[in-house]
């Protein structure tokens, strides 16, 4: 069988561009996932692989569609091929039934990884420049909790542990700390 697999990374993106791709090349079954393709752990690709049999070909618009890193991808595309599954990557005309194709599959998931990483880094540079202009504050804090100022009080007492404060505040320790750290801080400049 022909099996095809879509990914693209959120629910407002459009797969028909991918879909056309595989009606043209008669896939016989399409896996669809919509999630970062940054994780392995994507409902569809996970049925797709195993639902593929021996014999069976999975194909691919893109590398970058069914996995975002190296190791990723190498260790997806092993899983296949222990199954006796071919794997097809239609934009790097990739096929893992030779050598070469094997070899290439190493070279464009490596490149694939760069692209990646060179897209989060320039994020973070954007975000840095936007950050000395004051236009990017990050994502504004959510509200405390109901109990927090008393959960803090009982704890600095130490009529409670910090992990109970914790557990009546709803918070992971982090956070806790780093909230009643800005918390406290508020209240002596007042």
């Amino acid at each position: 069988m022909r099996i095809g697999y879509i990914r693209v990374s959120t629910e407002e993106q459009n797969t028909a561009r991918q879909e056309a791709l595989l009606r043209e090349l008669n896939v016989d079954e399409v896996f669809l996932d919509k999630a970062s393709g940054k994780s392995v752990e994507r409902p569809e690709l996970r049925r797709m692989m195993v639902y593929v049999r021996r014999g069976d070909t999975v194909i691919v618009e893109s590398i970058s569609r069914f996995a975002r890193n190296t190791k990723d991808l190498l260790s997806l595309v092993e899983q296949l091929t222990g199954k006796g599954v071919e794997f097809v990557s239609k934009k790097e005309a990739i096929d893992t039934t030779t050598p070469t194709g094997k070899f290439m599959l190493t070279v464009f998931a490596a490149v694939a990884e760069l692209e990646r990483e060179h897209i989060l880094q320039r994020q973070r540079e954007g975000i840095a420049i936007a950050k000395t202009k004051g236009k990017y504050a990050g994502r504004k804090p959510l509200p405390l909790p109901e109990h927090f100022s008393a959960a803090v009080a009982l704890w600095r007492r130490g009529a409670i542990t910090a992990t109970e404060a914790m557990k009546r505040t709803g918070m992971k320790p982090n956070t806790f700390y780093r909230r009643v750290r800005e918390w406290e801080g508020e209240r002596n400049v007042v």
